[in-house]
């Protein structure tokens, strides 16, 4: 029985159950990339993807389009979005060939302290309720980026969204699955059935949900802006439902809400330039991995390799310590980040990794100092963004306002309790935020802008993405459908420390061999059905001047162009 176990698992982890003969490309690949001409985008749900295409026919930016996939997006996926969330963009802007970075988080309730959340002997942050709400900073991005990229009016951008919301879509197989575990935890909550459980159940697969609430809040903000959102009938609704139900958001932090333009940071890698944002987004912990294990033969180790595994999980390790204890809102802090993805600290902490053995501990550095959804679009003209917009965990808090239509976020959770920490809770501050955009240049020319969702899997994923398609020579498509690694155990920005090696979770796909000599090495490894991300991507191809779209099987998603 024991080895008929071991040939099953084998056969599993292997992938022969769950991949398909193709006549090109890898095994694992689950359909080859879309190639077009004028335009791309890539989304988590087809139906996004769809009112993205059609505003760049319209003449739309790959901005305008990117907004029109967000807000059907919220609609129809959310478990994941919407807006009651934040979002971060990473944009190629053709005109002056430079990148830029928007931060739309929104900042913690100016009337909530850390002393009052002690006072009624909270040790840390909860899931759900009030207490975790910050402030939405969705729609404020969305108009940041239109009015420096815009080109269409946002009122036909919504005009997709609207028209969803009033008339109904059909749930998509990933979206129903998800909405039928969040309404399980969240119906507790006032206005929750009321706007996403019709009939008192979720809508199952195939299933006609509309939001008419959504479709009127939409239209207010279609028909008056950024301000019908943080300084009308909106936010003083958000206000007073909060109040009314124990939370601290106010109409005043709504009103004086605003995002953040900032510089992208980068790390060479292999002579192509990976790009993140800076704190209060884990995005550089993405780059410290990629510093430090660009000094070995990666190549020469092999996709799915125990070295590889091994030497990406130690890598891990390392930048996640640093990740809690140095991430945080640099409004309130003045933070290494420089000196965090230098080349020269990469060398120091390379060091600390054994290739023979599982570190069962780890320490942060001391540089010298002073559920998500990701989406990505490409216009004719040669502009690009990488989109990423989240509720934090699932559909967020749970705190639905008054006929709105949209829960409010929890990102609020990530804050710690700790004192001194730099991420611990103050008022009017940005949470430590894991939504992450990326996007890679190659000898100062865009190349590729992709995303993988999902909390810490984010900069993990983004490793692997990028070691996929330039040490492996993957596609587009294939990078994104290869069997992925995920590491839990390190410590948190949330003030939960790592007390062993932690465990490695792998998708099927990897060869039984490699996971025996991980185990020997002092690796714990165990098989996880989900938690892997979603992956969306596009590649610019210079010689040919076409658009490379990819979106992987995980997801309801879509790749289209035209």
């Amino acid at each position: 029985m024991k080895t008929l176990l071991i040939i099953i698992l084998s056969l599993f982890f292997a992938g022969h159950l769950v991949s398909q003969d193709r006549i090109t490309g890898r095994t694992f690949a689950t359909r080859s990339e879309v190639i077009a001409q004028h335009g791309m985008a890539c989304t988590s749900q087809p139906l996004a993807t769809q009112a993205a295409i059609d505003i760049l026919k319209a003449g739309g930016s790959a901005i305008d389009a990117a907004i029109a996939a967000d807000a059907v997006l919220g609609l129809t996926e959310p478990v994941s979005c919407g807006i009651g969330g934040d979002l971060f963009a990473i944009i190629w802007d053709t005109k002056t060939k430079r990148l830029y970075g928007l931060n739309a988080s929104g900042r913690s309730p100016k009337s909530l302290t850390r002393e009052i959340l002690v006072s009624k002997g909270i040790k840390s942050i909860p899931s759900v309720g009030p207490l975790p709400v910050s402030v939405p900073g969705c729609v404020d991005g969305w108009f940041e980026l239109h009015q420096k990229f815009g080109k269409l009016p946002m009122n036909q951008i919504l005009t997709g969204a609207i028209n969803y919301a009033r008339n109904g879509f059909p749930v998509s197989e990933v979206i129903a699955y998800y909405l039928a575990s969040n309404s399980r935890s969240l119906q507790q909550f006032p206005n929750f059935k009321e706007t996403y459980m019709p009939d008192g159940k979720s809508p199952k697969k195939g299933e006609i949900f509309k939001n008419p609430f959504l479709a009127n809040t939409l239209q207010k903000i279609a028909d008056g802006g950024r301000d019908a959102f943080y300084n009308g009938e909106i936010a003083q609704t958000i206000g007073s439902f909060m109040k009314k139900n124990g939370g601290y958001l106010s109409y005043e932090d709504m009103a004086s809400h605003k995002s953040e333009w900032v510089e992208p940071v980068s790390a060479n890698y292999r002579g192509y330039d990976v790009w993140e944002l800076p704190p209060n987004s884990q995005g550089i912990a993405a780059l410290q991995m990629l510093n430090i294990m660009e000094g070995y033969d990666i190549k020469t180790m092999g996709f799915g390799s125990a070295e590889y595994i091994h030497l990406f999980v130690e890598a891990k390790k390392l930048a996640f310590e640093d990740r809690a204890k140095f991430y945080a809102d640099p409004a309130f802090n003045q933070l290494p980040v420089k000196q965090l993805i230098s080349k020269k600290y990469a060398d120091e902490r390379r060091k600390l990794i054994d290739m023979n053995r599982s570190s069962k501990r780890q320490l942060p550095g001391n540089p010298e100092n002073g559920n998500t959804i990701y989406l990505t679009v490409a216009d004719e003209s040669g502009n690009m963004i990488s989109f990423i917009q989240s509720n934090y965990r699932g559909m967020g808090s749970g705190m639905t306002p008054d006929q709105l239509g949209f829960v409010l976020q929890d990102r609020g959770e990530m804050f710690t309790l700790e004192e001194n920490h730099v991420n611990t809770y103050e008022p009017g501050k940005r949470p430590f935020q894991t939504i992450i955009p990326a996007f890679i240049t190659k000898d100062g020319l865009p190349w590729v802008s992709f995303g993988v969702m999902g909390g810490a899997m984010q900069p993990q994923g983004h490793v692997q993405i990028v070691v996929n398609l330039i040490d492996f020579g993957m596609n587009l498509q294939e990078a994104g459908d290869a069997p992925r690694i995920q590491h839990y155990g390190s410590s948190e920005p949330t003030g939960e420390k790592m007390v062993d090696s932690g465990i490695v979770c792998l998708e099927s796909g990897f060869n039984y061999e490699a996971i025996r000599t991980l185990m020997q090495k002092g690796h714990k490894i165990q098989y996880d059905l989900g938690g892997y991300g979603g992956y969306q991507a596009i590649m610019y191809d210079s010689k040919n001047k076409v658009y490379y779209g990819a979106s992987e099987s995980r997801k309801d998603g879509q790749a289209s162009g035209y």
